[in-house]
């Protein structure tokens, strides 16, 4: 990297805006579970939009590729560097506005979103997604990876919580589509470009998102299930019961398992249970939305949908039964060799999904271990499988396995990432499954925006 351009970077950004010291340097290089490392002599850090796009502007004359990150909590290695200046708005992370009577807010791409859900809420509104790194994950890189999280069920992915966009585009022009509307139909819906697409087709800045009446009825519940069908008839018999239902989570019986084994403290309230489900739901009416909840639930254990079923009686039991849940993919870490993935499929092929899955990792590796949990509200399971106890993880043949799971969850007519990205971990295994006529227009929007590759140039598409 040309001295020449960092000492520009300099004087564009002034002291706060431009790291090189190694122990500065240090968390950024690294993704939080250790899986990805990589290296820079810069990290640029604007503080404006109009730094952004200098920055931007510098770097594509000196044609020196650009890797943009958020909070770091991506999963699949396409916020770490590999020698391009490493961007980061952690510094923009202001609330620009709030419109409660409009139901929207304008935040800039640094702010976390634990700070705009909390803006929503001092407005009397709801900001829906959530997601375990809340804390720290940022509005950028959630709308650049399309976040999931627990409320797909109700309110939909990253992109149907976005109204607008404020960008940069690969040759330092602003793109300003920051307009709070719900219709616009002027032509090519052009902030669908940036959302998911890993910032390689520019620099999300800020955007307008779309805010909820607060619920002013709130009830979970946990219930055990005796397997992945009757999981399904759950869910669709709470769904046309109470009209009211946030979030659908599923834990296979491994998953608890391990959460009890390996976190201080967890307990498991259904043990024996071959599958648990978490139940969040949401309405007007508590009375009446706790009157529903009990009689849904009451009806599916005596009809074999549910083997048993508890309510949350309060906030504290109710943060204890989430606990469970969010807790599953850090219990299974320190299990030896293991593969993670990402999918998803059609929400009625779900118990096809686990069943097929299942028989053929057995199949290729006997003895297998497999955690299976997520949204199966929305399709989307996070599946990974660890080696045998006892085995030797040298052994472990973790590729056959992951191609095999991502030939079932597309043979089903499913995806290979669900909600976690593409990144550099999944590139290639894009250019397998993803069909040719989808890739070749991905490539021709990347050629047109950033001919010279200048945007996060190792993630998402192949060169």
């Amino acid at each position: 990297m040309h001295a020449d351009l960092i000492a520009a970077l300099r004087s564009h950004l002034g002291p706060k805006g431009v790291v090189t010291d190694h122990e500065t340097l240090a968390p950024h290089l690294t993704e939080w579970r250790g899986r990805y490392s990589g290296q820079t002599p810069v990290m640029a850090l604007p503080a404006t939009t109009e730094e952004v796009a200098a920055v931007v502007r510098l770097c594509a004359a000196h044609r020196q590729p650009i890797t943009t990150q958020g909070g770091n909590t991506g999963l699949v290695g396409g916020q770490i560097p590999q020698g391009e200046v490493l961007l980061s708005l952690k510094r923009m992370n202001r609330i620009r506005s709030v419109d409660a009577d409009n139901d929207s807010l304008v935040a800039e791409a640094g702010a976390v979103l634990s700070a705009v859900q909390q803006a929503a809420a001092e407005s009397n509104r709801l900001f829906p997604l959530s997601l375990a790194s809340e804390g720290s994950a940022t509005i950028g890189g959630l709308i650049s990876t399309n976040a999931g999280g627990v409320h797909v069920l109700r309110y939909g992915m990253m992109r149907d919580l976005v109204l607008g966009v404020e960008a940069v585009l690969p040759d330092g022009r602003v793109f300003r589509g920051l307009k709070a509307l719900r219709k616009d139909n002027t032509g090519y819906d052009l902030k669908q470009l940036f959302i998911g697409a890993e910032g390689t087709l520019g620099v999300v800045t800020a955007a307008s998102l779309k805010l909820f009446p607060r619920p002013r009825a709130h009830e979970v519940a946990l219930a055990a299930a005796p397997d992945a069908t009757r999981a399904l008839a759950l869910l669709h018999r709470m769904k046309e019961a109470t009209g009211a239902v946030a979030a659908f989570e599923v834990m296979n019986r491994l998953s608890v398992d391990l959460v009890v084994k390996n976190i201080p403290n967890a307990r498991d309230p259904m043990p024996g249970a071959p599958m648990l489900v978490l139940i969040e739901f949401e309405g007007a009416d508590p009375k009446g939305l706790r009157q529903a909840v009990e009689s849904a639930l009451e009806d599916a254990l005596g009809v074999g949908d549910a083997l048993n079923a508890l309510i949350a009686e309060n906030a504290g039991q109710a943060k204890d039964f989430w606990a469970l849940r969010e807790r599953v993919p850090g219990a299974h870490k320190t299990e030896g060799a293991q593969v993670n993935h990402d999918i998803s499929v059609p929400v009625s092929r779900t118990p096809a999904f686990l069943e097929g899955a299942n028989a053929a990792m057995e199949t290729l590796c006997p003895g297998v271990r497999i955690v299976a949990f997520g949204h199966m509200g929305d399709g989307n399971f996070h599946y990974t499988a660890m080696q045998p106890a006892g085995s030797d993880p040298a052994v472990f043949p973790a590729a056959a396995l992951s191609a095999k799971v991502h030939e079932i969850a597309v043979a089903l007519e499913g995806s290979i990432s669900a909600e976690h990205g593409i990144g550099v971990a999944r590139r290639e295994e894009l250019g397998r499954f993803k069909d040719a006529e989808s890739l070749a227009l991905m490539a021709t929007l990347k050629r047109a925006l950033d001919p010279e590759r200048i945007m996060n140039p190792r993630a998402l598409i192949t060169p």
